[in-house]
């Protein structure tokens, strides 16, 4: 066999992403939320005040999508909506206590989905995965690692 005939890095990161996501999705159904959901009540937590168009640059989805699942987590009462101070054309996002609490039970179900199709790694190997995911995103899309004050200026 050629080194042509194996997968390449990238397909099986795309492969190991499409079963994550997709363990995900369907256990976070329990809690009636979308990955995107999941995603913005994360970011939320992270950065208090941050906007939906910031959650949707970090989490490299577009911004009608990101607007669509955060409309409906104001309207589900699990974010808030507050006015920015100096931009009119943007909203802060907060999280509710209600938000707060299905954010705690979404992560738990995301940290049991990650030790799950980790399993077969030793954990030295997980911290190298870890390490070396980490360096990758910081390089290639540093707005998904922005857990910061930025977007309450």
């Amino acid at each position: 066999m050629t080194d042509a005939a194996f997968p390449t890095t990238g397909y099986l990161a795309w492969q190991f992403s499409q079963i994550i996501a997709g363990r995900l999705e369907r256990a976070l159904r329990a809690e009636d939320l979308t990955l995107a959901q999941h995603n913005a009540l994360q970011q939320v937590l992270w950065t208090p005040g941050v906007s939906a168009a910031e959650i949707a640059r970090r989490s490299g989805i577009t911004a009608q999508s990101m607007g669509a699942a955060v409309s409906q987590l104001v309207e589900r009462g699990l974010l808030r909506r507050e006015p920015h101070p100096t931009s009119r054309r943007s909203m802060r996002l907060f999280a509710t206590a209600e938000g707060g609490a299905a954010a705690a039970r979404a992560t738990s179900i995301a940290r049991r989905i990650e030790r799950e199709t980790t399993s077969p790694l030793s954990p030295d190997d997980k911290d190298a995965i870890h390490r070396l995911l980490h360096r990758l995103v910081e390089e290639l899309n540093p707005d998904a690692l922005a857990i910061d004050s930025r977007s309450l200026d």
